[in-house]
């Protein structure tokens, strides 16, 4: 992690451990999405569950990191997959929790499938505002920032953990548009990895979100601990969305004592305490 990174110490799966019992688990590519695919098959759990786990969680983090405004303006940047789709549900948390939100499509509407188009229903029924960017030129990202005003809080919700190739367009100019928007004050939100990052090598796949903050579910990404990463995951919250601990447990490498791997030593926190925390999870691109 960066110098201002720090692991929820509470935050592996299911968040509920007493305080200095908690482990923290590292999880590669094929890990986390096991986890997911087991967790419904062998379990039952269905997967919406998980995704609404997840996005409770996460808007947790999101209304104490825009604590100081009122109301806060949140600007949510959803791919068509299962990232997009905790973003299409935190976007319905915010909502009611008084914020501005603005939702930004990376896809047509019926581009979105599966829990994801469960969740974009929910928001459209309930009016939240959403804009179709466009296939090539994201420049509809500027005009909408001119409407809607500077946001308060990026969130990255545009691609997971499963991205193993170069990101395309249109999805590689909205994560310059982030990226921006980062450079100017807006404090941004990266869904379980920023957008772009390889979750195994934890170098940029072409271009990747730089984020302030990053809640990582089910666990810490593998990636995570080398050098390149920490220019990109900012501060690390480890957050649990429910998977069954005998998977997290058979799936994940137990890590002692909280410490990252592979880490310099410099760049290694105390556990933190402070968001809530919520779960981990493999994204389509």
């Amino acid at each position: 992690m960066s110098d201002s990174g720090r692991a929820e110490a509470g935050g592996g799966e299911g968040g509920l451990a007493p305080a200095g019992t908690a482990e923290l688990f590292v999880f590669t590519r094929q890990a986390a999405r096991e986890a997911d695919r087991l967790a419904a098959e062998q379990y039952g759990m269905p997967t919406l569950l998980l995704m609404e786990n997840a996005a409770f969680h996460l808007a947790g983090v999101a209304v104490h990191l825009t604590k100081d405004a009122v109301p806060a303006r949140v600007m949510i940047f959803c791919g068509p997959g299962n990232n997009g789709g905790d973003g299409l549900a935190l976007a319905r948390h915010l909502h009611n929790a008084g914020c501005a939100v603005e939702i930004m499509l990376a896809a047509p509407a019926d581009g979105y499938a599966g829990d994801a188009a469960v969740n974009l229903g929910i928001a459209q029924r309930m009016g939240i505002p959403m804009v179709r960017l466009a296939e090539e030129q994201p420049a509809e990202v500027g005009r909408t920032v001119d409407r809607f005003g500077p946001p308060d809080l990026v969130v990255d919700a545009l691609l997971g953990t499963g991205l193993s190739s170069p990101v395309r367009e249109p999805l590689a100019g909205l994560i310059g548009w982030i990226n921006e928007l980062g450079r100017k004050g807006a404090t941004v939100l990266a869904v379980d990895i920023p957008s772009g990052l390889d979750c195994d090598t934890g170098e940029p796949l072409g271009v990747a979100v730089q984020a302030g903050v990053t809640v990582s579910f089910l666990g810490l990404k593998k990636g995570f601990g080398s050098l390149t990463a920490q220019g990109y995951i900012g501060e690390v919250i480890v957050a649990g969305i429910g998977v069954p601990r005998e998977l997290v447990e058979k799936l994940g490498t137990r890590l002692g004592g909280h410490e990252q791997p592979d880490r310099p030593e410099d760049a290694r926190h105390e556990p933190h305490r402070a968001p809530p925390p919520r779960r981990g999870r493999p994204e389509d691109e």
